[in-house]
């Protein structure tokens, strides 16, 4: 089968015409969509790394407050360390200060003691000595008139 000179230049003229009709109405909308798809993944990719560097930021940002942190909370443990050792320190020197105050009260309570019992029994030495004059003179010997021979007696011992 051969084909017609107007048959195949008919065709040429329906394939001009369908490629005409193709670019002026099909393409178009089939570019614009494919413009619009491109678009939309372009903006897509971009929004992703930024979003991407967004996190990056973020989590460089994560790590550095959590560094300040530890270095914060390392510093509120030396501080309360110090502090503590303060405390220690001077509840030491309360303490100190204190049992030094307990220790004079003591040697005053004993000085005052030894000084009492030295007064009794320099009375009960003078009694005994005058108890002991009076059996050997087998009399009594008023206290009150031999004071001063008592009080001398007492001194001595």
């Amino acid at each position: 089968m051969q084909a017609s000179i107007p048959s195949i230049f008919g065709q040429m003229i329906v394939f001009g015409l369908f490629v005409w009709f193709t670019m002026k109405f099909v393409w178009p909308p089939i570019t614009k969509a494919l413009e619009e798809r491109r678009s939309r993944i372009a903006d897509g990719l971009a929004a992703a790394e930024k979003g991407s560097r967004a996190l990056q930021d973020a989590s460089l940002k994560s790590e550095e407050a959590l560094k300040a942190a530890r270095v914060q909370a390392q510093e509120i443990l030396v501080n309360a360390n110090k502090q503590a050792a303060q405390i220690v320190e001077q509840a030491k020197g309360t303490a100190q200060v204190e049992a030094e105050r307990i220790v004079a009260k003591a040697h005053e309570d004993v000085q005052r003691e030894v000084a009492h019992a030295r007064d009794e029994l320099r009375k009960q030495v003078g009694e005994l000595a005058v108890a002991g004059a009076a059996k050997i003179l087998k009399r009594e010997i008023d206290a009150k008139a031999h004071a001063d021979v008592l009080n001398e007696l007492a001194a001595k011992i």
